[in-house]
């Protein structure tokens, strides 16, 4: 009678480690980048809010008559700037906060120089 060796199919344990050793590097070669790049965004999306901000600011003190130095509030600029689903000005995307100042003076964001890229208008 003939017996047939019968090999069952599937993987090594071997392979298996090569495959999994390979995809923990390419993990650590691309987990670092989509953190950089989302630090990235944020602080665009914040220049680019402050950037709204200031120009609601000055449009503003335009139409009203106001001079360098003067206080403006949220409420001041709420007309002239596109708000956000909660009627509000828009915040800052890595949870600063905005403070509009004054007039002939740039709006910040209370992450500012702390994080890089900077949180500030150039």
């Amino acid at each position: 009678m003939k017996t047939k060796n019968i090999r069952k199919a599937g993987f090594t344990l071997v392979e298996i480690m090569i495959v999994v050793a390979i995809i923990g590097l390419l993990a650590a070669i691309a987990i670092p980048n989509f953190v950089r790049a989302r630090t990235t965004s944020q602080a665009n999306a914040c220049i680019n809010n402050l950037r709204q901000i200031d120009a609601a600011k000055n449009e503003w003190a335009l139409e009203q008559g106001q001079t360098t130095g003067t206080s403006v509030t949220d409420n001041d600029i709420s007309p002239y700037i596109k708000m956000n689903a909660n009627n509000s000005v828009p915040g800052c995307p890595a949870g600063g906060i905005y403070t509009v100042g004054t007039v002939g003076n740039n709006p910040t964001c209370t992450i500012g120089n702390n994080t890089s890229p900077a949180h500030i208008l150039p």
